[in-house]
């Protein structure tokens, strides 16, 4: 992708976000500062091509498969005494392949308090959920306890499983009725 389309990109990309749509060809013109309409569609064009924009059916622009990946510049920030940094280049990440492995069995769940505050989980984090898959000892998971749900440590003992909370104020969970695993914790994200 040129330098220039890449700030044309991500003027597209500020747009979308606010908006949830993209311009037509005559407000990508506006918003950008192309004076002629060929010029806008040999932009456009070469957005496609790399994967950027797709055009709908009705004529209209939308996101293509590359249009929300995020350059990853560095490979690593320490974070605790300060080192050279390395630099990865100019590598690109789509978040949502990142955290998503199989979409149709994945969602995202908020966090409502601080039982699994040691493990990484703060109140309003927002957890990624694969249902379906098999859980182990160890993993967190979202549990249905006789009929009600929590986010826990799977964990096993001679009496059978039970779940550990991420914070020592907390009590073990046992299950009176039933225990089921609704789906294992794969990922979390935050916003600041």
């Amino acid at each position: 992708m040129k330098k220039r389309d890449s700030l044309y990109f991500n003027q597209l990309q500020d747009y979308y976000a606010e908006n949830g749509i993209l311009p037509s060809f005559s407000g990508i013109a506006s918003l950008v500062g192309l004076k002629t309409t060929s010029a806008v569609s040999a932009m456009v064009d070469r957005l496609k091509e790399a994967g950027f924009l797709v055009s709908m059916p009705d004529k209209r622009l939308a996101p293509g498969p590359r249009f929300y990946e995020r350059k990853q510049l560095l490979e690593y920030v320490p974070a605790g005494i300060p080192q050279d940094m390395v630099n990865v280049g100019s590598d690109h990440i789509l978040i949502d392949r990142f955290l998503v492995k199989e979409p149709s069995i994945t969602m995202i769940i908020t966090i409502k308090g601080d039982s699994m505050l040691n493990a990484g989980l703060l109140d309003g984090d927002k957890i990624i959920v694969e249902r379906g898959t098999t859980s182990k000892v160890g993993e967190i998971v979202v549990a249905i306890v006789d009929g009600e749900f929590t986010v826990k440590f799977l964990a096993k003992d001679k009496q059978g499983y039970y779940l550990k909370p991420g914070n020592a104020a907390f009590a073990d969970i046992r299950a009176k009725d039933e225990l089921q695993i609704f789906g294992v914790v794969t990922g979390s994200f935050r916003l600041y």
